[in-house]
């Protein structure tokens, strides 16, 4: 037993003796990487991505929300408003929103580089279109005055004449046209019913109270195209002042060693 608590307390004293492992991953800070606080605040704005020669158009008194993707040839006109997280690409074909029409949240809107039924490839909302959220548009023609249920698809060279509605979760074949006037629903589409003249009236109200509001959110942005442009006049006047500081400086510092060498040499004499 004297033996064995001999050899225990070797042991004991061999671990204490031991130096430890260090483990600087849970004891020592890791270093912060340097962000430019500056660029990363533009860089956050919306995405408007230019394509070759094409690049994005947005009306004055447009609301594009700061999280939306435009790319290529798209055309947001005068009065119209795209929401939080919508997507338009225009890289194959051309993407037009007409006047006090709005594409809400999440919606993907594209262009093929052309349809199999013949008819246009370029994605058209025309004035007074209301597209619900989380809708798939592609190469789709929208009449005036419509209104586009939640989830909807419209597949290539779909067509939904003035004054209809279709309604929401809706899939509408590539080629299938709906009628001015008429309700449709359902995967396939099919007619529902006619619309009644107090319905048909309401379609472009709704478009208008949307659009008005788009104003309280367009408030609270700036318009595009002004914001990184004013940081990098601010970074630009910041390098000239400090440039011109610079060069004050040196020319006062040497402007004072110039006098304490003549000050020298008249001592001397």
């Amino acid at each position: 037993m004297a033996t064995l608590a001999r050899l225990s307390k070797k042991a004991l004293k061999t671990l204490t003796t031991q130096p430890t492992l260090s483990r600087p991953l849970s004891t020592q800070p890791t270093p912060s990487i340097p962000t430019d606080p500056v660029k990363w605040d533009y860089r956050g704005q919306r995405k408007i991505i230019p394509l070759g020669q094409w690049v994005p158009k947005i009306a004055v008194d447009a609301y594009v929300a700061p999280n939306v993707v435009l790319a290529g040839q798209v055309t947001v006109n005068d009065g119209s408003s795209v929401w939080s997280g919508s997507v338009l690409r225009g890289d194959l074909n051309k993407i037009t929103i007409g006047f006090c029409s709005n594409v809400q949240e999440r919606c993907v809107l594209h262009a093929a580089w052309s349809s199999p039924t013949g008819l246009p490839a370029e994605t058209s909302i025309e004035r007074f279109v209301t597209v619900g959220a989380y809708s798939l548009l592609r190469s789709c023609t929208i009449e005036p005055e419509c209104i586009i249920g939640q989830h909807s698809i419209l597949m290539e060279g779909s067509l939904v004449e003035t004054n209809s509605i279709l309604e929401a979760g809706s899939v509408l074949p590539p080629g299938r046209r709906i009628p001015s006037g008429e309700l449709w629903a359902g995967n396939p589409a099919r007619f529902v019913r006619s619309l009644s003249h107090e319905e048909i009236l309401e379609i472009p109200k709704l478009a208008v109270a949307i659009n008005d509001l788009s104003k309280s959110y367009f408030s609270e942005f700036l318009p595009y195209s002004t914001v990184y442009l004013e940081v990098e006049k601010l970074k630009t006047s910041f390098a000239t002042a400090v440039a011109a500081k610079d060069g004050k400086e040196e020319h006062r510092l040497s402007s004072v060693g110039d006098t304490e060498g003549e000050k020298g040499c008249h001592t001397k004499r």
